[in-house]
């Protein structure tokens, strides 16, 4: 019967525990600093290597002000990484969690912005 209320499922032996209060608002926190298509793009071009903020500005069209403030907040996140040599500043994601999220990500949407199809899983 539609809408009715039934008891919630047991999860399956091997499933992951189910997540903290903790885990789910930090999860949310990064979802958010991800939402933005620039912070988004920013972190698709530092999972491939490390690059300074004119680099970044100029690569995704944007002001250096404007970047320096989404690096910084992704900073602050701890979803990027600076080292500072001599007056430059190089940003890179290094967490493997990160990358990964990402990288899926982009597998997940077509070029042209829709879902795009699993590839097939092979005969049974």
């Amino acid at each position: 019967m539609l809408g009715s209320v039934t008891e919630p499922a047991i999860p399956a032996p091997g499933h992951p525990p189910e997540p903290t209060e903790p885990q789910l608002a930090s999860a949310a926190d990064t979802f958010s600093m991800l939402a933005s298509p620039a912070r988004l793009h920013l972190v698709w071009l530092m999972s491939a290597g490390t690059y300074d903020v004119g680099a970044l500005a100029e690569h995704v069209g944007l002001s250096l002000p404007t970047t320096s403030q989404h690096l910084s907040k992704l900073r602050l996140a701890g979803i990027v990484s600076a080292r500072r040599e001599g007056r430059h500043s190089y940003y890179t994601v290094e967490d493997p969690h990160v990358l990964r999220l990402v990288e899926q990500i982009f597998e997940h949407i077509a070029p042209d912005g829709s879902l795009a199809p699993d590839p097939p899983t092979g005969a049974r």
